[in-house]
Parts: structure tokens; C-alpha cells; sequence
């Protein structure tokens, strides 16, 4: 997607915003923007590794289930 913007195009972008913008606030709308993306980050990274565990945790539960069940299997017999 950015590669077919060019180094013309960047820099018309970034005289495009600093016009808008203004050299004041084009620094924390930058910063704004590099904290938001890391949150983004860690936030994907968080959602991944909490589906990992839960996929390992579904063969432990039925280990669990199925001792609990042998004692009554014992009494029906």
C-alpha cells in the first residue's frame, strides 16, 4: 500500500500536514500516532497469546473430567 506512494508523494504529504497542522502540533500529533500504533501492537500480540493457553487447556480439562468420572463408574459396577 505505501510503496505505491513514493518519495514525491511522502513529501507532499508531510508539507500537506505541516500546512494544516502547523509546526507546533505536528510533533505530538506524531507522537499521538506512535502510541497509539504500539498500543495496537501489544494489544495483538496479548489477543494471540491468550488464544494459545486456552487451546492447551482444553485437553487438560477433559483429563480432569474423566478422573472425576471414574469414581462413579467404580460404585455403578
Amino acid at each position: 500500500m505505501l510503496s505505491s506512494i513514493g518519495i514525491p508523494g511522502l513529501i507532499l504529504i508531510l508539507i500537506i500536514a505541516l500546512v494544516i497542522f502547523g509546526p507546533s502540533k505536528l510533533p505530538e500529533i506524531g507522537r499521538a500516532f506512535g502510541r497509539t500504533l504500539s498500543e495496537f501492537k501489544t494489544a495483538a500480540k496479548d489477543l494471540t497469546k491468550d488464544e494459545e493457553p486456552v487451546q492447551s487447556l482444553e485437553p487438560a480439562k477433559t483429563t480432569e473430567a474423566t478422573k472425576a468420572m471414574e469414581p462413579a463408574k467404580k460404585e455403578v459396577s
